[in-house]
């Protein structure tokens, strides 16, 4: 009861509430005799650490110790780092440092005596790894009774494999809610100005409603005339904002198999809209093994697939996929591994023919 430490969630939590509320019906903490464990699964920038933590924070003094590691994929990459994160568990749960661990296996030990005593709230966030999870949530037979356990991740994949209990499918911000988020970074209120509706709108649509990229536009456009914000959505469409490509990067990078890789630069260029068939059809044939290489990347929340079969992609991570296909070779379209633009197909056919002629 003394520890009332909250994490700071969001400066402007919009729709918040609603998700908040309908993740934590799927936690189910009335049966408080079971452990169990939630998947929240969304691709970057969807707001998957930020309902997290609300979560902890409405939840939290419900249980007899709670711990929240935040950022584990970037922080896992050393032994000394890994052993920490374990470390850091047992004193959010117990608050004391008594308990010394030496590596990752006498860690898990640990973990599983100590964490079986308690009813316990374990949030891990931005999770890659299968390892990660067994070396710092092991099994449902670590914990307690009534404990709940939070994962956060891209890949779908991972939840199947640790067996998780139920799935929250990151929900997509309606028109309404991403145009008061954009406003409170952009106007510092609601709504927009009357003279920056339509400008706004047209914002919105370029950021596929994106709660990540419409904090980043919103502040990066907030200092700007409104002379200023046509030229500046024209660009990001053939430059898109660094923070957002950043942000978004991290799953393309997190592809482990070269083909996955090309897959998903060939979708992006070229395959969006094509049914999903026809387009492995295509890519088996240039020896891409496309049907498993799809499902990864719809495991990941780089593609998806609609009612129709059709394929389909986020429009910035679409813009992403060409952004690295571009820095191939900025100044020479001929040199990039791809090209989509009609204009510049043209140019490279027509010098071809008068080298030819």
């Amino acid at each position: 009861m003394l520890d009332r430490t909250e994490l700071f969630v969001a400066e402007h939590p919009v729709g918040l509430e609603s998700r908040v509320e309908t993740a934590t019906k799927l936690l189910n903490i009335q049966k408080s005799e079971e452990v169990l464990i939630l998947g929240i699964w969304g691709m970057g920038g969807m707001g998957k650490t930020t309902l997290a933590k609300a979560i902890y924070n409405q939840i939290g003094s419900k249980f007899e110790g709670r711990s929240f590691l935040l950022n584990i994929r970037e922080f896992w990459e050393t032994d000394a780092n890994q052993v920490s994160l374990q470390q850091q568990i047992l004193y959010d749960v117990y608050k004391t440092l008594t308990f010394k661990i030496r590596n990752i296996e006498s860690g898990k030990n640990i973990l599983k005596e100590r964490l079986a005593q308690k009813r316990v709230l374990l949030v891990l966030d931005d999770v890659n790894e299968l390892e990660q999870l067994k070396a710092l949530c092991g099994s449902c037979k670590w914990f307690g009774p009534g404990s709940r356990i939070i994962i956060t991740t891209r890949d779908i994949h991972l939840l199947r494999l640790c067996g998780v209990d139920q799935v929250y499918t990151i929900e997509e911000m309606d028109e309404s809610e991403s145009l008061k988020l954009f406003s409170w970074h952009a106007f510092k209120q609601p709504s927009p100005t009357e003279n920056f509706a339509t400008h706004s709108t047209n914002v919105i649509a370029y950021s596929g409603r994106l709660p990540l990229a419409l904090e980043v536009l919103g502040s990066y456009l907030s200092d700007c005339e409104i002379t200023e914000w046509h030229n500046v959505l024209e660009k990001l469409k053939c430059i898109p904002h660094d923070k957002v490509q950043e942000k978004l990067k991290v799953s393309f990078d997190g592809l482990k198999d070269f083909t996955e890789k090309q897959i998903f630069l060939d979708i992006a260029c070229f395959f969006i809209g094509m049914d999903k068939n026809d387009v492995i059809q295509i890519l088996n044939g240039c020896g891409f093994f496309a049907d498993i290489g799809i499902k990864v990347l719809v495991e990941r929340s780089l593609v998806t697939v609609d009612n129709r079969n059709k394929l389909r992609m986020h429009d910035l991570l679409r813009d992403m996929g060409r952004q690295i296909i571009y820095e191939e070779s900025p100044s020479n379209p001929e040199k990039r591994s791809r090209l989509w633009r009609c204009e510049e197909v043209f140019d490279i056919l027509e010098k071809r023919k008068v080298i030819i002629d």
